[in-house]
C-alpha cells in the first residue's frame, strides 16, 4: 500500500520491488538504477533480480540445509592472512616507514593498519604509534587495568615519535602535542572516543604560543579541555558549549573563529572551572598522565553502550576490541593557510566518479566530522590552496588504485601542508554501489568477479527503500531545504531524542529524528527513524556516514530550521524529500 501525506506518495518497498521486477531487465528509473545490461555482465542484474524476487536461490552445498540458505553476518571479522604471529603490543609508522600493513586489521584495526598502509607507500602521514585490539582485550579481561609492561612499551614507542618529531611532550620549549583514537578492525563511525591535543598545560599552551601565536595555541587549548573532559572525565560536552556560547554573546560575536586570543584566555579558564565544578577535581596538567588516561577511555569506549548498540544492530561480532592510535598533532586551526576536510574519492550515493567531500578553513578534524559546523564543499581548499588540493586528488588516485575501491579519507591542511589522517572503504549506498563497482570494471581497475563482491546483499536491500513516486507532487510544500546526505523519502512523526524514536518505533509508529545535531549517543534512534535531519553538519559528518551505510533518508545542514529542544513543537507528519539525480 502506498503512503499519502496531502498528495505525497511514497511507494513501499514491496511496491517498488513488482514495479521494477515487471520492467524487465533494462528497468530504468530517474537514477538508471538497473541499467546494467551489457556493462558489468548481467550477472549483477540476475543476482539482484535473485535475491529481490525470490525467484533463484543459490545451489545448497552438502553443508547447507533444505530450504533457504541461512544468511551470514556479512560483518565478522575474518582473519588476516598477511598478520604475521607475533607478541607485540605497540606499533609504530612515520612517512616511508611502518611496523604493521593494511593486512594487519584484526591486530591493528581498521585505521592502525591503514595508517601503516598509507606511510608504507610513501604518503605524508603524521608519524605515530598503534596499540593493538589484543592489548584492548587484555586490559577488558583485567579489570579495565593497564596489562603488565604495556606502559612501558608505549613509552618506547613515544620515545620513536619525538625522535621523528625533534620535539617532547611536556616539554614548553619545543612540544610534542598529540591525537588519541580509536579504531576497530571493522569501521564505527563515531561510535567510540577521540581525543586531539593531547599534551597542554598552562606552561606548554605558553610555550606553544611563543612559537605559533596566541590565538592558535588558547584555541587549541580550549579544545583540548573540551575533548579530554568529555571523553576521559565523563563531563557532558553542552558544560562546555554553553561557557562558549555564553562568552560569545558577551562579546557580540557569531562564529568561534570571530573571539580574540584574549578571549580564548578567558574561556580557557571558565573551562578548568567545569572540571571543579562538576568532577570537584583540577584538570590533569601532567601530560604523561594525560595520555595514559585517554589509552584508559579508548579501551573504556569499546564497551560504551553507544558502541555496543552499533555492533548489535549492524550484527558485528567476533572482535578484539578497539586498537588505539597514538598522532602527532597536525593543526588546521592556524589561521586561513590551515583547515581540515572529510572526503569520498567518489560519490557514495551516486557512484559518480568526482570527488565527494567537504572542507572547514581554520578548524580541527572533529569540527567537520561531528557536524558541529557546517562545512564548505572541496571547491572552497581548490580556491584556497591550489598546492596541497593538487596533491589531495594526486594521493585518492594512488589509494583508489593501491585498495581498488571507493575510499573515505580524512585529511588536515597546516599552513599549505597537506597531511593524511586516515582512510578506510567508504560506506555507500545500494545505488552507489553498483555504479561504482560498474565503473571500476570498465575503468580497469577490478575485474567483474571482484566488482560482483563490492555490491552486498545489505545494497541490493537498499534498492527497494521508498523514494516519491511523482516528485512534483511536494514542490510548493517545502518548507526548509538542506544537504542532500543520504538520498530516499520518509514521512512520519517529529521526534527530538533517540529515546523517543525507539520508543515509537517499538509502537510501530513512523518517526522523524530532528536533531540541531546527532551525536554518537544517537546511533539508536537514528537507527529506528525512517528518516534523519539535522540543523548543523554536513554530507559528511558521522551522521550522514551512518545513514548512508544504513540506507537511511538523511538531510543535514538544513540551516533554515530552529530546533528547540525546551518546547518541542511537533508537527502532524513532516516529508523529507530527496531526488537525485
Amino acid at each position: 500500500m502506498s503512503s499519502t501525506v496531502k498528495g505525497v506518495v511514497v511507494r513501499t518497498p514491496i511496491e517498488v520491488c513488482k514495479q521494477r521486477l515487471i520492467k524487465g531487465s533494462k528497468y530504468v528509473d530517474q537514477h538508471n538504477l538497473f541499467d546494467l545490461v551489457g556493462r558489468l555482465s548481467s550477472q549483477v542484474f540476475w543476482r539482484t533480480r535473485a535475491i529481490v524476487s525470490g525467484i533463484a536461490t543459490p545451489k545448497l552445498t552438502r553443508s547447507q540445509p533444505r530450504g533457504r540458505p541461512r544468511a551470514q553476518a556479512i560483518l565478522s571479522p575474518v582473519s588476516d592472512p598477511t598478520a604475521p604471529a607475533t607478541n607485540k603490543r605497540v606499533f609504530t609508522f612515520g612517512k616511508g616507514r611502518s611496523e604493521g600493513n593494511k593486512g594487519m586489521k584484526s591486530l591493528l584495526g581498521g585505521k592502525g593498519a591503514n595508517l601503516a598502509e598509507m606511510a608504507s607507500i610513501g604518503l605524508s602521514v603524521p608519524p605515530g604509534l598503534t596499540i593493538s585490539t589484543e592489548a584492548c582485550q587484555e586490559y577488558q579481561q583485567n579489570g579495565k587495568k593497564l596489562p603488565e609492561g604495556l606502559w612501558e612499551e608505549i613509552l618506547e614507542g613515544l620515545k620513536s615519535v619525538e625522535n621523528d618529531m625533534g620535539s617532547v611532550l611536556g616539554d614548553p620549549s619545543n612540544p610534542l602535542l598529540l591525537s588519541v583514537r580509536s579504531g576497530a578492525a571493522i569501521s564505527m563511525p563515531g561510535m567510540m572516543d577521540t581525543v586531539l591535543n593531547l599534551g597542554l598545560n598552562d606552561e606548554v599552551v605558553a610555550g606553544l604560543a611563543a612559537k605559533s601565536g596566541e590565538r592558535f595555541a588558547y584555541d587549541s587549548y580550549r579544545r583540548f579541555l573540551d575533548m579530554f573532559g568529555n571523553v576521559v572525565m565523563g563531563i557532558q560536552h553542552s558544560s562546555f558549549e554553553e561557557k562558549l556560547e555564553n562568552l560569545k554573546h558577551v562579546k557580540g560575536v557569531q562564529l568561534d573563529t570571530d573571539l580574540t586570543a584574549s578571549d580564548l584566555k578567558e574561556l580557557v579558564e571558565q573551562y578548568k572551572n567545569v572540571y571543579l565544578e562538576i568532577k570537584g577535581e583540577k584538570f590533569p596538567s601532567d601530560p604523561k598522565q594525560q595520555l595514559q588516561l585517554a589509552v584508559k577511555a579508548v579501551f573504556d569506549s569499546w564497551d560504551s553502550p553507544r558502541a555496543i548498540k552499533y555492533r548489535s544492530i549492524n550484527q558485528i561480532t567476533g572482535l578484539k576490541g578497539t586498537a588505539v592510535n597514538i598522532q602527532t598533532m597536525v593543526f588546521g586551526n592556524m589561521g586561513n593557510t590551515s583547515g581540515t576536510g572529510v572526503l569520498f574519492t567518489r560519490n557514495p550515493s551516486t557512484g559518480e566518479k568526482k570527488l565527494y567531500g567537504e572542507f572547514l578553513i581554520n578548524a580541527q578534524g572533529e569540527d567537520v566530522v561531528a557536524g558541529i559546523r557546517t562545512p564548505e564543499d572541496l571547491d572552497t581548499m581548490k580556491n584556497c590552496m591550489p598546492e596541497a588540493y593538487q596533491e589531495l586528488v594526486e594521493n585518492c588516485k594512488i589509494l583508489e588504485r593501491h585498495y581498488k575501491d571507493m575510499m573515505d579519507i580524512e585529511f588536515t591542511v597546516q599552513e599549505n601542508r597537506l597531511w593524511m589522517l586516515q582512510c578506510r572503504s567508504g560506506k555507500r549506498t545500494g545505488k552507489g554501489a553498483v555504479k561504482i563497482a560498474v565503473h571500476m570494471v570498465d575503468e580497469g581497475l577490478v575485474d567483474t568477479r571482484s566488482a560482483l563482491k563490492m555490491v552486498e546483499p545489505q545494497h541490493l536491500d537498499q534498492l527497494l527503500h521508498p523514494q516519491f513516486e511523482d516528485p512534483t507532487a511536494y514542490k510548493d510544500k517545502v518548507v526548509a531545504i538542506g544537504l542532500p546526505a543520504s538520498p530516499g523519502a520518509a514521512v512520519g512523526q517529529i521526534v527530538f531524542s533517540a529515546v523517543d524514536a525507539e520508543s515509537w518505533h517499538a509502537q510501530g509508529k513512523s518517526v522523524i529524528l530532528v536533531r540541531t545535531e546527532t551525536s554518537p549517543e544517537d546511533v539508536g534512534g537514528m537507527h529506528a527513524a525512517a528518516g534523519i535531519l539535522t540543523a548543523r553538519g554536513g554530507m559528511t559528518s558521522h551522521a550522514a556516514v551512518v545513514a548512508r551505510g544504513w540506507g537511511k533518508c538523511c538531510v543535514s545542514g538544513c540551516s533554515d530550521i530552529r530546533v528547540n529542544d525546551a518546547e518541542k513543537v511537533v508537527f502532524k507528519a513532516v516529508v523529507i524529500p530527496f531526488q537525485q539525480s
